[in-house]
């Protein structure tokens, strides 16, 4: 599990200042493994404890219809994959990469004379937002949420977690 260091920092100067108590953070059990259906723009989580967790109204790429093919399509890929890295340190709030583009997908778009892409995300919203979150499908084909869901979502998935990208 990953450490909410924005959180804590945020928690104890919230104390220091005197502010008041901040609602609590937003918590995912442990997850075993997320299955993401675009056309329903649901992620959901499977808790190694068994719980089911759904988030709904999740962000996708300009043209959410279709597989990724090739690198500026905007499409979000479909298949099966693995969370295999945390970017603490994204232009988004936090971000969790997805092993997107495998062998095949590389080799399908070099036999185009194109590039598969990658950089496949789930992440917060951007960094530079005050706050709330852009409206629609945005992200180059990512998956994007909620700050306080990636939050909650940095905590509880691990590296090696399966995820699954479903039309």
């Amino acid at each position: 599990m990953r450490l909410g260091g924005a959180r804590l920092l945020a928690l104890a100067l919230l104390l220091l200042t005197g502010a008041a108590t901040p609602a609590p953070p937003l918590a995912y059990p442990a997850v075993d493994h997320i299955l993401v259906e675009k056309a329903a723009r649901r992620m959901t989580l499977y808790g190694v404890d068994g719980s089911v967790t759904v988030i709904p109204g999740i962000q996708l790429g300009d043209a959410p219809v279709g597989a990724k093919q090739f690198e500026g399509d905007e499409k979000t890929p479909e298949g099966h994959y693995t969370i295999d890295y945390g970017n603490p340190n994204s232009a988004y709030h936090l971000s969790l990469h997805i092993d997107y583009p495998h062998a095949s997908h590389r080799a399908f778009a070099e036999g185009q004379g194109r590039s598969a892409g990658g950089m496949i995300m789930i992440h917060g919203q951007p960094n530079s937002l005050p706050a709330g979150r852009v409206p629609g499908d945005w992200t180059d084909g990512c998956i994007a949420v909620s700050n306080a869901e990636i939050e909650a979502l940095w905590e509880a998935v691990a590296d090696g977690t399966p995820i699954e990208i479903r039309p």
